[in-house]
């Protein structure tokens, strides 16, 4: 929690026990279905919980607004950021059932209301007016655009325009050469101090 507190110093006490119950809950799941290394369990708020909260430095969410995590795998960034914004709606998807087990049982045990979990693709799912897209590099982001194109809404109410954040790390020149007039870069070290964080950042593509 103290990692947490360090960047995050004013969450509510229910905010608080949410995030203190993750590493406990993963460690228990992880040891029956694994989502996440057993070597990056060592690490887990710092390299999973702190790094999905990077998207709330760069855009927290509004009141109402629709979150949809593409490939969530254990849950994220989208757990994390249910947890700090209770009043907005997450879907989270991954074409892996098992990981949707264990995103849906943290989800019940930290009783977030506000996330629902799917075992679909999200070129299956009938919902199309999301405020943003968060994704933390499933794949190369022309790939990713062309999953989830069409599904974000006209309506801007943030202070970004509507569209993708997703986080990814390393060098991302050619990656991201096809967007270059359109994305905005988020250096995470700009929020976060740890070595972990070095060259990794916050993509925003609006759509």
């Amino acid at each position: 929690m103290d990692l947490i507190l360090k960047y995050f110093p004013d969450l509510t006490e229910r905010q608080k026990e949410q995030f203190a119950a993750m590493p406990t809950l993963y460690e228990d799941w992880n040891s029956k279905i694994n989502v996440i290394s057993r070597k990056d369990m060592e690490n887990f708020v710092e390299h999973h919980v702190l790094h999905s909260l990077a998207i709330a430095k760069v855009q927290p969410f509004k009141s109402m607004a629709e979150i949809l995590d593409v490939g969530t795998g254990g849950g994220f960034p989208g757990i994390p950021l249910a947890v700090m914004f209770p009043e907005a709606r997450f879907l989270l998807v991954d074409s892996i059932g098992k990981k949707i087990k264990v995103v849906q049982a943290v989800a019940d045990a930290l009783d977030l209301k506000n996330v629902r979990a799917e075992h679909t693709r999200v070129e299956q799912i009938p919902e199309k007016d999301f405020d943003f897209i968060v994704s933390r590099a499933v794949t190369d982001l022309s790939q990713f655009v062309g999953w989830v194109r069409g599904r974000v809404s006209d309506v801007n109410y943030h202070k970004l325009k509507n569209g993708i954040l997703y986080l990814k790390g390393g060098d991302l020149d050619q990656e991201l050469a096809p967007f270059k007039k359109k994305i905005t870069l988020y250096d995470i070290p700009q929020f976060y101090e740890e070595e972990f964080f070095e060259t990794k950042k916050v993509i925003h593509l609006p759509l």
